[in-house]
């Protein structure tokens, strides 16, 4: 398996070199060349895997340059930090089926990729000699879990820009009580999509990027989505097993678009996915993009979801080279037009196409509130406020005929003010975050400008 970029400049990459580069060296974000697709047959063999076989049997489709042993090794490190045996298990509540995502150990469902990736780049690290220089930026969750996929690591540090009150109270403690000596967090002075600028801007810094040894967490990593194309697979599995389905909803609340495209892929490679509900807050770009075929940006609004307070899809690019059937050039135009306009339309021609793979609707704050509220009275289940989004959104958009699995992407109690709001309760605070209020922090404020945190990486990465 080889990998190539969707601005089409770059190409004949191994896994292990797609791991390692995270943004393509032309801009652009790097696929497989080929997407395997499985047989029913196959789907059902995997069905019955628990979920550290099905992980090994998924990514070893894709890291061909790994061998097994070795891969199958860093897979089940990865996977015992969990705190429940099935690693990400489905309840069935109120009619529809939640995939719990936040079992791992900052309770939130970026750990099922980034522990998995944290492991891969110590075991790349150790089998050449180097060291690495990782930079990411988070609108909540995948900061803590790079943070606590990496923490202590030899040869890693990690640089994590966050916006600074943009994240909610427990994500931000989460991230800047990590004091290990590798970790550094850094607090800009606006918001996620200034931090992705920033990110994506010193990436495309090559000289700079080589000097550094930079490394890249942020879904811009393949290996990102693929550890996340998993567990579609185990969560089909799971509900067919109970209801005999032959296809199902997946709604997939989501503002980088990273989530669902790991979705997108498992749906290419055979998995009979009736429609991706795609689920956003008032943040809604990409909903807008589904239903109208508008993607356009606007100013970023403040929301209980603050991990989907995002504007600037990044893995968006990665679905558009499928939409433009594998045409990089047209993607590199594409992309250098919405760079120059920020704002890109579609017309049917397109629309038909996204059509057959997604629905998508949109949450209000009041909306967001009121479904953790009335699921809440219904079943005695709390949900987080980005679940809530794609539980209301999934049950707007289906009406039964398959089943709906709706993503759970974070535990309630890191979002303890919107649940109150809405429950009239805290929710129940897991051992994790007990006394997390007290213990020594480190974080410094910076301005969100690039050649700044160039400057703080230069004086702070391992050389």
């Amino acid at each position: 398996m080889q990998y190539m970029s969707t601005r089409g400049k770059t190409s004949g990459l191994t896994f292990k070199d797609a791991v390692m580069m995270g943004l393509a060296n032309d801009g652009g974000l790097l696929l497989p060349e080929s997407i395997p697709t499985l047989s029913r047959g196959d789907i059902a063999a995997l069905s019955k895997m628990a979920y550290p076989e099905l992980a090994f049997r998924i990514i070893s489709l894709f890291s061909g340059n790994i061998p097994a042993a070795d891969l199958k090794h860093l897979i089940d490190k990865s996977y015992q930090t969990f705190h429940h045996p099935e690693v990400t298990p489905v309840v069935h509540k109120d009619g529809i089926y939640i995939l719990e995502l936040f079992h791992g150990p900052t309770l939130a469902f970026k750990d099922v990729a980034l522990q998995f990736l944290g492991n891969m780049f110590e075991y790349l690290l150790k089998e050449t000699g180097a060291h690495m220089n990782i930079l990411g930026a988070t609108s909540g969750d995948t900061g803590s879990a790079a943070i606590y996929g990496v923490r202590g690591k030899e040869n890693i540090n990690i640089f994590i820009l966050h916006p600074d009150q943009r994240v909610s109270p427990i994500q931000k403690l989460q991230m800047t009580t990590v004091t290990d000596p590798n970790v550094f967090n850094l607090a800009i002075r606006g918001t996620f999509d200034d931090g992705q600028r920033i990110v994506k801007e010193i990436f495309g810094d090559l000289e700079f990027k080589g000097q550094m040894s930079l490394g890249a967490v942020n879904s811009i990593n393949w290996a990102r989505v693929l550890a996340q194309v998993v567990y579609y697979f185990y969560a089909f599995g799971r509900v067919q097993r109970e209801t005999n389905c032959t296809e199902a909803y997946f709604s997939v609340p989501t503002g980088n678009f990273g989530d669902i495209f790991a979705g997108y892929i498992a749906k290419r490679m055979g998995l009979p996915i009736r429609r991706l509900i795609l689920a956003t807050n008032e943040n809604d770009i990409l909903s807008r993009f589904i239903t109208h075929g508008d993607y356009s940006t606007a100013n970023v609004v403040p929301t209980p979801s603050p991990s989907m307070d995002i504007q600037l899809a990044s893995n968006f690019e990665r679905y558009l080279f499928y939409l433009f059937d594998q045409d990089a050039s047209k993607v590199r135009k594409t992309m250098e037009e919405f760079a120059a306009t920020g704002k890109l339309q579609f017309g049917p021609e397109y629309m038909e196409h996204v059509a057959k793979d997604f629905l998508a609707g949109a949450a209000t704050r009041q909306e967001t509130l009121d479904t953790i509220s009335a699921f809440h009275k219904a079943t005695g289940y709390t949900l987080d406020p980005h679940t809530a989004v794609g539980v209301k959104v999934g049950k707007e958009l289906t009406g039964g005929e398959c089943p709906l699995i709706c993503l759970a992407t974070a535990h309630p109690a890191k979002f303890g003010e919107a649940v109150q709001q809405a429950i009239g309760q805290d929710p129940i605070l897991p051992p994790e975050f007990q006394g997390i209020e007290n213990k020594e922090q480190r974080c410094e404020i910076i301005d969100a400008d690039t050649q700044a945190i160039k400057d703080y990486l230069a004086k702070n990465a391992l050389m």
